[in-house]
């Protein structure tokens, strides 16, 4: 039986970039992005934080070499948990924040279930770089699912962007009344 939609992200706190410095995030900004979706969408809808088994570092020089590594290399970094049953859901909203495209941690979840028939609707957090090419990515990588219009959100925004989420949501039929 098809239910609610799937929020989906990868979401990293600790030193981030942020309007040309480093701050530290007690909370990741995708995370922030998906729990503004989950309330605008009813709050109904299941989450599923995608992690990396080994966590990436607190500080941003450092996750982005790891990060930089793993793209190089194509590397798919195992993930903790699983869903149950990915079959509950047509509607997968997606999140990472934007590396040049999705964190290879996301690629690792992509993989790891069938979205055929499924509609994913991506969202990412950034500071300059909008979706990068994660949209084209996420097309290869689930050739047998339709992909909605994605959101970028600037990550410094992403506690005030309820407005800019609503819109979105308005305009693919996905707010709820």
């Amino acid at each position: 039986m098809v239910s609610k939609s799937l929020i989906a992200f990868f979401s990293r706190k600790g030193f981030n970039y942020a309007n040309g410095g480093i701050i530290n995030l007690p909370v990741g900004n995708t995370e922030i992005v998906a729990h503004k979706i989950q309330l605008l969408t009813g709050g109904g809808n299941d989450m599923f934080h995608i992690e990396p088994q080994t966590a990436y570092p607190i500080y941003y020089t450092e996750t982005t070499e790891i990060a930089q590594k793993e793209m190089r290399e194509n590397s798919r970094p195992a993930i903790r948990g699983e869903i149950e049953d990915i079959n509950r859901y047509k509607n997968i909203f997606l999140g990472y924040p934007n590396w040049g495209t999705m964190p290879m941690v996301v690629f690792t979840f992509l993989g790891k279930y069938d979205f055929s028939g499924k509609t994913i609707i991506p969202f990412c957090t950034h500071e300059g770089s909008g979706m990068g090419s994660s949209e084209r990515d996420i097309s290869t990588l689930c050739p047998n699912a339709k992909l909605l219009p994605g959101l970028a959100i600037r990550g410094s925004d992403a506690g005030q962007s309820d407005k800019i989420i609503r819109e979105w949501l308005e305009s693919n039929a996905l707010l709820k009344k």
